[in-house]
């Protein structure tokens, strides 16, 4: 044990003179390769240190003796059960998402979340989704029809496309199921930095976002039926039959939000408690050694900020599109009305609008509070750190977490294709405008049929 950590030891001096040779920084904390391990050795052994995927978090501490080697072994296996606190707050939107069809993962006994397409989780969700599209599509037919025969003004014919554009979110199911296998991923890496996270600071990531998590569970569902119920009341003739698939179609896409809320929520917390404890730990002995330690955990959390988008880039690029395409066409026809005053049939446009542009807000602004917690929070609290009374190593270390920060970017990304932040919220709803300047436009362009006819008459008689 103590050749290893010597080894260690002389590893990390070496890459150290060669990063001020090379004006470099040392940023690699990937588990520490052994071409002599059993492959079969599974994540929790190596977190312990041991198998192909032992993990050294330990740069900069003396060597562990027999005695504390026995005792951080036997506390790893122990709480290996228990490192789950992040996949429990977040349980039930889990729950209920996997009761709509979306997310078919299965949990194993020793706490790992893992994708199988001959899972029972997976023959449920298909069935699901089979039942859910047979529905659709006779309720797609009827809707079809009533756009082809209405004779109506242009708003109104902008209107009617309104309920069938609400029929798109059934492909967030099949979306989901592409990218469940990296979701469980992301939920596997939290595991292993919960583990990592109690070897480092002594005690468990305490998030206490289990209430959020069971009142969105419970209210987002009832909230989305009854805005449902509102808009087919108001708008067209309330048919229980076409209300129950709007229902599960507007519960699926909101519940999402719920999951992109949680999720985001979740980095903000974890990077504040992290930000907490590293002011703390730098209090006591041993400052370039705990430096070391946060520097780890801090590149595991912003690789796991930067996955979160990864892992759901198509679900949420899908839904952002959505989201906009309703907006639109919610607010045009809001605005369309106001000639004639506000009636019934806007309450419904009203209530549409508000949420989605409600659900577009808060996706936008909960990655923009997460990446700002998990990088520029936690920079402010790395230059507020007061050198003077640190010796070379430890302000090394410093310089060397600060560099970390600049090199590795926190911000949740949809794979590739845009960065989503309040940026985002703002270039939208920039471009929505212009969209509704068109289509409005184009409405005053087209004569109301009374007045062409008149127009028509004249004509005529002349």
């Amino acid at each position: 044990m103590s050749l290893f950590f010597n080894a260690e030891t002389k590893r990390f001096e070496s890459t150290l003179l060669d990063s001020k040779n090379n004006r470099n920084v040392f940023l690699d904390v990937r588990p520490v390769s052994d071409e002599n391990a059993d492959p079969s050795t599974d994540r929790l052994a190596g977190l312990q240190g041991k198998g192909p995927h032992a993990f050294s978090n330990r740069v900069g501490f003396p060597p562990l003796t027999a005695r504390e080697a026995f005792v951080d072994q036997s506390s790893a296996i122990v709480n290996a059960e228990s490192s789950n606190m992040v996949y429990e707050s977040s349980k039930p939107i889990y729950i209920v998402l996997r009761a709509l069809g979306v997310m078919p993962y299965t949990r194993l006994a020793k706490g790992e979340s893992v994708f199988a397409l001959s899972s029972p989780a997976m023959f449920y969700c298909v069935a699901f989704f089979i039942l859910l599209t047979i529905y659709l599509l006779f309720i797609a037919l009827s809707r079809i029809e009533i756009v082809r025969t209405l004779e109506g003004r242009f708003e109104e014919a902008v209107i009617a496309y309104l309920f069938i554009v609400n029929i798109l979110p059934i492909l967030i199911i099949p979306l989901m199921w592409y990218e469940t296998r990296k979701v469980a991923s992301i939920m596997n890496g939290w595991a292993d930095f919960e583990l990592v996270y109690r070897k480092t600071a002594g005690r468990e990531l305490e998030l206490r976002l289990r209430t959020k998590a069971m009142v969105i569970a419970v209210l987002l569902p009832i909230l989305c039926s009854l805005s449902v119920a509102i808009t087919h009341v108001t708008m067209v003739d309330f048919r229980l039959l076409q209300v129950i698939p709007d229902c599960i179609l507007d519960t699926i896409t909101y519940m999402m939000g719920g999951y992109w809320y949680m999720t985001c929520e979740t980095l903000s917390t974890t990077a504040k408690i992290l930000a907490d404890d590293f002011q703390k730990a730098l209090r006591h002995v041993g400052p370039a050694a705990k430096v070391s330690e946060y520097r780890s955990l801090w590149l595991r959390l912003s690789k796991l900020s930067r996955d979160t988008g990864f892992a759901t880039c198509y679900t949420f690029t899908f839904i952002c599109l959505y989201l906009f395409f309703i907006i639109t066409l919610s607010i045009y026809g809001l605005m369309s009305q106001i000639s004639d005053g506000f009636g019934v049939k806007d309450i419904g446009l009203a209530v549409t609008a508000f949420c989605s542009v409600g659900l577009l807000f808060y996706i936008c602004d909960e990655a923009h509070y997460a990446s700002f917690n998990v990088r520029t929070n936690f920079q402010k609290k790395l230059l507020m750190v007061e050198l003077s009374w640190m010796n070379t190593d430890a302000q090394t270390e410093i310089n060397m977490f600060l560099r970390a920060t600049e090199m590795n970017p926190s911000s949740i990304n949809l794979g590739g294709f845009f960065d989503v932040n309040r940026t985002l919220f703002k270039s939208l709803l920039a471009t929505m405008v212009t969209y509704l300047v068109v289509l409005l436009q184009f409405q005053i362009s087209i004569p109301d049929e009374p007045s062409a006819m008149l127009l028509h008459n004249k004509t005529t008689l002349s």
